[in-house]
């Protein structure tokens, strides 16, 4: 048996061996490329153009929209029938951003050597591999968006993951449950994922692709399918805790971790050295810009579900064509400043004087409104230093990447002298710490051309005066006319030939040109190198030397500039820390500014923000929907109080289309933009910190999972009565519709008096219902409130008055809804009339089915309702209209439920 298997072996190597014979040399060395990155597309570099080859072929053309088209590689016909596809080298930076969108690895096979100067096969190499989680160029980033690479490790007591955008050399990890960890991989958004490959045929193989694959499916139903992180998987070696410590402490160059505050968070450090790994595997060495590791401190922040975060729309719209809240706010001008607007969204502050130092320097700004526009003027100078920080660290750096960081290092110069010249302690603090680079930007200004191109090989980069021999190379290579014409001077006074003149051409360079009537006049020592009718050429020994010193003076230039800009930035490198740290202080001050200029656009006041379980809001106003308001309409504002001793839980009733869905919104964004050190949308707001904010609202499946929708909304239910604290915040909207009338009214009011009666956590909970039945809970709680958005009904009309009233409401207006809605009107009609009849039940009056005219106009149109007639009905009904409900205990009232339920099940 053993005999046989090796045979298998030796047979299938001399097939495939075979096999790369019959390939061109070419097609060989493009084999064995692409075997270092099997799972990768190779764009294999032939002269002026990427191509690929074979399977990678038929993906990028249909990808890229590009011709698949084949080539003859020689040998059979199997390879003759290579699929063929490929696109301009130029064209790289409009190519391949839509591979890596399309989530796809691309390896970047380029010439390693000039075809020119080789007879033989090029060589090639692979100098970079583009991955989703890993890009730095510009074309594959958003300048508003951060693009993290995300490691995650399943530990034995806690799951570990690490965030990495090295296009920021922002690092953060954390570590807890496999909830919170699945929450913030929500929040951050990876755009890659990279986990440990267990062993084939272990019990837990394939266990991670899943559960990571999972945290993307029904929590991400807002976003493009695109929009998924790519999902790699790492050799299980990479995930140990010696090999983790090891590449950190080499990479911070430290003795141990304690520096960073993680020593403790085993999980998170195996996180953060896979993601390292991962650096390495895919050629990314050049990482000075990544200096440090930051733990994610969950004591700190409101935690958000990626429930909340979609319903709350915070920094996306759940609908194409909808409006967030971070694009009604985004006032920033700096892309440092819009990426870190965003993450304060998601990580609302959790202490009083942290969010009330952000808050007094937006005060500062209404109190100086010419720093304020001084301010916003300099920051949009500066661009995205950030970037330019790590692209110098990679080496990747452009000369216009540096005129900009020139530029941006001068304008901090007036962004110091402001903040200087404040009052106000965290500005002046901010001045302090700016570092101001002048060596640098000293250096950037004198050796740069004040416009020079995007590309060193384009020339004309380094300054006039920088280097001796490049302004003797460029005065030859530059100034040979005036050279060449002092040449055809002296010859003609020398030969006495008037119509001499010095030409060039590609065939010897070079040449003077004498007609033939002065062929007698040419001097011995010229060289006679070509014949046309009317007239010779000739060279001369002065001509060659020029000719070869010009030649050699334009790439001696390209030389000289590419070595002297290299200098630059490697000098560059030394003042990372300082960039990167006013990177950062310039972000702060455009997000503070950013709230600064909503507060003066929109109308916002200064909460006052404590340690109290008080939400007292007045004339609260949502900030998104009253921006989209039309013209010459206003958003109706409402109080909202909510507090854990009297006013815990509010019921909040009233038809559809009232409001009661923005109602609870906008509580929930008022409270968050607080929490974050903004401003808010209303006359006067007291927000008592709020520690975790939890929403069930909309009607959503994962039929994937085999999760219905109700399935799903009692899933998110139980996940919010789990986690309550004593100062979360709780929105329900419409819990219950997605299954029977008594199961659902009476599973909400399970829940109500599950969160009412907690005894460790009173949650302040804002319930908006159509179950009319839930308003006598405020008779029998004591800390549950009625309260309804009012109508008024004039002319079979309903006017929407969107005002906040006391007391409960015992009509939805769904019918009234349908007939706007553009319901045909036999419908409506026949709705109108079951409507009656059924509110006419306790009279004894029965449900009757429609004549078949009523329902002409909809012929397609099919109604169906339960007979009442039925005698087991009968008997339902009549022990209802028998019951005390005034004496009616909770459970008693849940046992009668049931007892009805069991009676219909039996029937």
């Amino acid at each position: 048996m053993k005999g046989k298997t090796y045979l298998c072996r030796v047979m299938a190597q001399r097939t495939k061996t075979a096999a790369k014979e019959e390939l061109t040399p070419m097609m060989r060395q493009f084999v064995e490329l692409k075997a270092k990155h099997p799972d990768a597309l190779l764009l294999f570099r032939c002269g002026d153009f990427y191509e690929t080859y074979q399977q990678d072929a038929i993906i990028a053309a249909e990808i890229l929209g590009i011709t698949l088209t084949k080539r003859s590689n020689g040998g059979s016909q199997s390879a003759q029938d290579t699929a063929m596809a490929g696109f301009p080298h130029h064209a790289l930076d409009t190519y391949l951003p839509r591979l890596i969108r399309a989530g796809k690895r691309v390896a970047i096979c380029d010439q390693l050597e000039d075809p020119k100067l080789t007879k033989k096969l090029v060589k090639r190499g692979i100098t970079e591999l583009v991955t989703p989680g890993l890009a730095m160029t510009d074309s594959l980033l958003q300048g508003k968006e951060n693009n993290f690479l995300a490691a995650v490790h399943f530990g034995r007591a806690s799951v570990g993951i690490a965030f990495l955008d090295i296009s920021t050399g922002e690092f953060l990890v954390a570590e807890g449950t496999a909830d919170y960890v699945q929450k913030l991989a929500g929040s951050f958004a990876p755009k890659e994922i990279v986990y440990r490959r267990p062993a084939t045929g272990s019990p837990e193989h394939s266990t991670e692709h899943t559960r990571i694959a999972g945290w993307f499916g029904r929590g991400a139903t807002s976003a493009a399918p695109s929009a998924a992180p790519l999902l790699f998987p790492l050799d299980d070696w990479v995930f140990t805790l010696d090999e983790a410590t090891r590449r950190l402490t080499q990479q911070f160059q430290v003795k141990n971790l304690r520096g960073f505050g993680v020593q403790h968070m085993e999980a998170a450090i195996i996180a953060a050295g896979a993601a390292l790994h991962y650096l390495e595997q895919t050629l990314h060495t050049q990482t000075l810009h990544i200096r440090s590791l930051q733990p994610i401190d969950e004591s700190s922040y409101v935690r958000l579900d990626q429930f909340t975060i979609r319903a709350l729309e915070l920094v996306e719209p759940m609908h194409a064509g909808g409006t967030s809240l971070l694009s009604v706010i985004d006032k920033t001008v700096s892309p440092m400043g819009a990426r870190l607007l965003h993450r304060w969204l998601l990580f609302p502050l959790k202490d009083v004087s942290k969010i009330e130092a952000r808050q007094q320097v937006v005060e500062q700004f209404f109190r100086e409104p010419d720093l304020r526009d001084a301010l916003q003027d300099l920051l949009a100078q500066i661009g995205d230093i950030e970037r330019i920080a790590s692209k110098i660290a990679a080496q990747r750096a452009t000369p216009r990447d540096m005129q900009q960081l020139r530029v941006a290092l001068q304008t901090l110069v007036g962004v110091k002298q402001l903040c200087q010249q404040s009052t106000e302690p965290h500005l002046q603090q901010i001045a302090t710490d700016i570092d101001l680079c002048a060596d640098l930007r000293t250096r950037i200004a004198r050796e740069l051309q004040s416009d020079p191109p995007a590309l060193v090989s384009k020339g004309g980069v380094i300054a006039q005066g920088v280097n001796e021999e490049l302004d003797e190379m460029r005065r030859i290579a530059f100034s040979g006319k005036d050279y060449l014409l002092q040449i055809q001077q002296r010859e003609i006074q020398a030969t006495g030939i008037t119509s001499l003149k010095i030409g060039f051409n590609n065939v010897f360079g070079y040449y003077i040109e004498v007609r033939n009537t002065f062929k007698d006049k040419v001097p011995a020592e010229w060289i006679r190198k070509q014949t046309l009718v009317q007239a010779e050429r000739y060279i001369t020994e002065e001509l060659k030397e020029y000719e070869q010193k010009i030649l050699g003076a334009e790439e001696r230039i390209l030389s000289l500039e590419e070595r002297l800009f290299a200098e630059l930035i490697s000098a560059a490198t030394e003042f990372l820390p300082a960039i990167q740290r006013n990177a950062h202080l310039v972000a702060q001050l455009d997000c503070l500014l950013c709230f600064a200029l909503a507060a003066k656009q929109y109308r916002y006041v200064r909460p006052i923000v404590d340690n109290s379980l008080v939400i007292d809001i007045r004339q609260g106003r949502h900030p998104v929907i009253e921006r989209g308001m039309p013209i010459g309409e206003q958003y109706v504002p409402n109080d909202t109080l909510l507090d854990a001793d009297s006013q815990q839980v509010i019921m909040l009733t009233g038809p559809n289309m009232a409001g009661k869905s923005a109602l609870l919104r906008q509580t929930a964004l008022i409270t968050l933009l607080a929490q974050t050190g903004s401003f808010v949308p209303a006359e006067s707001a007291r927000i008592g910190l709020c520690d975790k904010v939890f929403t069930r609202v909309g009607a959503s499946d994962n039929i994937s999972q085999g999760e219905s929708t109700f399935m799903v909304e009692m899933t998110e239910a139980s996940a919010i009565l789990n986690n309550l604290t004593p100062r979360s915040l709780v929105l329900f909207d419409e819990l219950g519709r997605g299954t029977s009338t008594y199961d659902g009214v009476s599973i909400a009011w399970a829940i109500v008096e599950y969160i009412h009666e907690n005894p460790t956590a009173h949650a302040r909970t804002l319930f908006a219902t159509h179950y009319h039945e839930l308003n006598e809970m405020e008779r029998l709680f004591q800390r549950v409130k009625n309260y309804n958005v009012s109508v008024r009904e004039v002319d079979d009309k309903v006017i929407f008055l969107r005002k906040l009233e006391r007391g409960g409401s015992e009509h939805s207006f769904g019918i009234y809804v349908a007939k706007i809605a553009g319901m045909q009107p036999a419908v409506v009609k026949r709705a109108e009339q079951v409507l009656k009849q059924l509110e006419d039940i306790n009279s004894g009056e029965h449900v009757k089915r429609a004549p078949t005219d009523q329902l002409a106009a909809t012929p397609a149109t099919q109604l169906s309702f339960f007979q009442l007639d039925d005698p087991i009905l009968s008997d339902i009904r009549d022990q209802l209209l028998h019951l005390d409900i005034n004496t009616l205990t909770p459970v008693e009232a849940l046992n009668k439920l049931n007892d009805i339920k069991r009676m219909v099940k039996e029937k």
